[in-house]
């Protein structure tokens, strides 16, 4: 863990992070992501990182790549890592990222033929404080497009859980409608996307990198069978499996990039029997 003052790596920490968002490229970047029926896309990745309740140093990073559009599991990399970063509200990628960055080094070199054509983040991209949350981090450090889905709603830039917030959800009356996240400033940071029939709770939809809002949306939408985004259902199903299998007696706990002004929510519930059959653990060695 860094020993540096808190207000030290803060400031060394925007320094970075606004260097990095120089690179940012918001906007479609792939043929793919123009066609109606996403034609030419067959690989999606989901990330998510689990951790032991007690324990906030230690956690399980979970990589899985899916096929599209059967959402069929072709990989999965489960790998026990210590985060050396202090959790600070709005800088969560600086301690998540390096170990979602080296599980796709990983697959990289084991398996390239199998690196996902997009990520889904499980947390924010443009939707953030200084508009360069997780899912900016991890796209413009890997080069891969990748799009932010937050379960709960980050309050930042004016927008807030207020009663038009809620008016607002309660007019989302099927899968796919969606309304505007508009920060003070009149830019549109995301979107609330219904994701099923099903959900009355919507999710939060934000540009991570190399793709533009439209399509993160279309394609969230279109990789839903519930709530969550199946790539990010899966990392975070599989991760707490291992969780479960290595460290029996703990209880499990979510790290969660979708925050409120600094409070962490816990992640939902998913019926393991929703897994993949043939799906196993191979954690993969650096």
């Amino acid at each position: 863990m860094s020993t540096k003052p808190e207000e030290e790596l803060v400031k060394e920490w925007e320094r970075e992070q606004a260097e990095l968002k120089q690179r940012l490229q918001v906007g479609d970047t792939e043929d793919w992501q123009r066609s109606p029926d996403f034609t030419g896309l067959e690989r999606v990745g989901g990330v998510d990182l689990s951790f032991i309740k007690g324990d906030d140093v230690n956690a399980c990073a979970q990589l899985v790549v899916l096929s599209y559009p059967d959402m069929k599991l072709l990989y999965q990399d489960s790998q026990m890592v210590a985060l050396d970063a202090p959790y600070v509200a709005g800088f969560l990628a600086f301690r998540e990222t390096p170990s979602l960055l080296h599980a796709l080094r990983r697959l990289q070199e084991a398996q390239p033929s199998l690196m996902p054509q997009v990520v889904f983040v499980d947390g924010n991209g443009l939707f953030h404080y200084r508009e360069f949350g997780l899912a900016c981090h991890l796209g413009v450090l890997s080069g891969l497009p990748c799009i932010g889905v937050a379960k709960n709603l980050l309050q930042v830039q004016g927008v807030t859980r207020d009663e038009q917030h809620l008016s607002q959800i309660n007019a989302l009356q099927k899968g796919g409608d969606v309304f505007p996240l508009t920060s003070q400033s009149g830019r549109e940071l995301g979107k609330a996307l219904r994701s099923s029939d099903s959900s009355t709770k919507p999710v939060y939809v934000s540009v991570g990198h190399r793709i533009s809002l439209d399509a993160a949306v279309r394609l969230t939408h279109a990789c839903c069978r519930y709530r969550v985004p199946e790539p990010i259902r899966q990392a975070d199903m599989l991760s707490r499996e291992y969780l479960r299998k290595h460290f029996p007696s703990a209880d499990l706990q979510t790290q969660d990039a979708t925050v409120t002004l600094g409070e962490e929510s816990a992640k939902e519930t998913i019926d393991s029997n929703t897994r993949p059959s043939g799906a196993v653990c191979t954690p993969c060695q650096l």
